[in-house]
Order: C-alpha cells, then sequence, then structure tokens
C-alpha cells in the first residue's frame, strides 16, 4: 500500500487514547470526590491513592461496548492505568472478550487477569470482573488456585477466590464456597468478611440447608459482620438466634 495506513487502521490504533479521551468528557469532579471517599481513598485506607474521574458504571458499559475491539494487551495497558474507571472499563472489555474466546483464548485472558491482580485493588473491580472472568474459567477445572489465592497476603487476591465461587453457586455447586468461606472465617478485613456472608447468602437462596449446615458448624466464631451478612434473608427469629449463638 506503498506506505499509507488505511483509516480503520489509524482508528484502531488510535482507539486507547479515543477511549481516554471519552471518559475525560464524562468526568464529573464533584462526583470524583463522593467516589474517592466511598471507595476509601484516604491515607491508610484500602484504596488509598486511587484516583476517580466521577463516571457512572452504565456509562462505564457504555464506553467498554464502544471499545470492545481493543486488543488484548491494549486492554492490559489499561487495566494498568492509575485512574479507576479506566481499569473497570478494562476489566469490562476482557469480560467480553472472554465470553467469545475459546479454550485458548480464555486461557490468556485469564493468565493476565491473574498477572494484574495488583490493578484489581477494590472492591468493585473484584466483584464485577471474578465471577464473570476467573469462575467461569474454572468451571470445569481444577481449582486450588482459589485455595492460594485465599491464602495470599493480598486482600484483593483473598477477595477475588471467593468472588470467583459465585459463578459456581449460580450453578447450584457450592462445594468451593463452603470450604473458601471456611479458610477465611478468621481473616481480619472487614471486605472478606462481607464478601464471604454475601456468597454464604448467595448459597442459601439456592440450598438454605448447605447454608445452616456451615453456620451451625462456624457461626460461633464468625466475624459479626460476616454473620449478619449471610443471615440477612433468614426470617427475624432465625437470625436472632444465630445472632445469639455467635
Amino acid at each position: 500500500m506503498n506506505g499509507i495506513i488505511s483509516p480503520m487502521r489509524r482508528i484502531t490504533h488510535a482507539a486507547p487514547a479515543l477511549l481516554k479521551r471519552d471518559m475525560r468528557e464524562l468526568a464529573d469532579p464533584e462526583k470524583a470526590k463522593i467516589l474517592s471517599r466511598f471507595f476509601k481513598t484516604g491515607k491508610g485506607e484500602y484504596g488509598e491513592g486511587d484516583i476517580f474521574l466521577g463516571i457512572k458504571v452504565p456509562e462505564l458499559r457504555k464506553i467498554a461496548k464502544k471499545y470492545d475491539g481493543l486488543s488484548l494487551k491494549e486492554t492490559g495497558r489499561l487495566l494498568s492505568s492509575v485512574v479507576h474507571e479506566q481499569r473497570l472499563a478494562a476489566l469490562l472489555i476482557l469480560i467480553g472478550h472472554f465470553r467469545k474466546a475459546d479454550d485458548a483464548g480464555k486461557k490468556e485472558i485469564v493468565d493476565l487477569y491473574l498477572d494484574h491482580t495488583g490493578f484489581v485493588n477494590n472492591w468493585d473491580l473484584v466483584d464485577i470482573s471474578a465471577p464473570h472472568i476467573l469462575g467461569e474459567y474454572l468451571l470445569r477445572k481444577e481449582r486450588s488456585l482459589l485455595d492460594k489465592l485465599a491464602g495470599s497476603d493480598s486482600l484483593w487476591e483473598r477477595r477475588i477466590a471467593i468472588m470467583a465461587t459465585f459463578a459456581f453457586i449460580r450453578r447450584n455447586d457450592f462445594e468451593d464456597t463452603l470450604r473458601l468461606s471456611g479458610t477465611l472465617l478468621s481473616d481480619g478485613h472487614d471486605l472478606i468478611h462481607k464478601a464471604v456472608g454475601w456468597m454464604l447468602r448467595e448459597v442459601g437462596k439456592r440450598n438454605r440447608k448447605a447454608e445452616e449446615d456451615f453456620l451451625d458448624a462456624h457461626c460461633r466464631r464468625m466475624p459479626r459482620t460476616m454473620l449478619r451478612y449471610a443471615i440477612e434473608r433468614f426470617e427475624e427469629k432465625k437470625r436472632r438466634a444465630y445472632l445469639q449463638m455467635s
């Protein structure tokens, strides 16, 4: 083509810059301040130093759909961004890629995800991605990786481990959720207590006996927040009984 770059190729090459431009146009400084407080970005807090633009999730979904042709390499770069919403958009794009990929492609996406867990570093990023990427990938695979993540020093890797099991719960497969919940009973972080309690509640929505058997065995040493989340849908009398046992 005598060195001439086609318009389509130029657009594809420019996509990451165009995506960031679109985000800047949607930025809302007042909303960014609210999100920064909500996601605990202050000194010593779990989201310390994170940068927000103030973009709502529905808008980010539209951006992710618009730029779903971003290559895996480009998406990985976006996932390494210092801007929270850019990382979230990257995860939404990865989920879209994952759903369309063959087995080899899915593995490549999961490998990239696991290589970037340091950037999946707030609860919304974990919760929106772990079930749909890692959980879906492990549905018919050996799952010891989840035990490794559950034992990690990283708060976010531990939350990824339990949240990934949501994919199994949706298929009425509770074994890994219950096992990891037992592993994480003594975890010191409130965000793990909430995630474990939430997943136990999801188990109970599908199989109340499975949840109650777990609670009967462990409620006396469960963190209060974990227990409260787990029994949120119980009738008042039973909820009070479990709280009295804890």
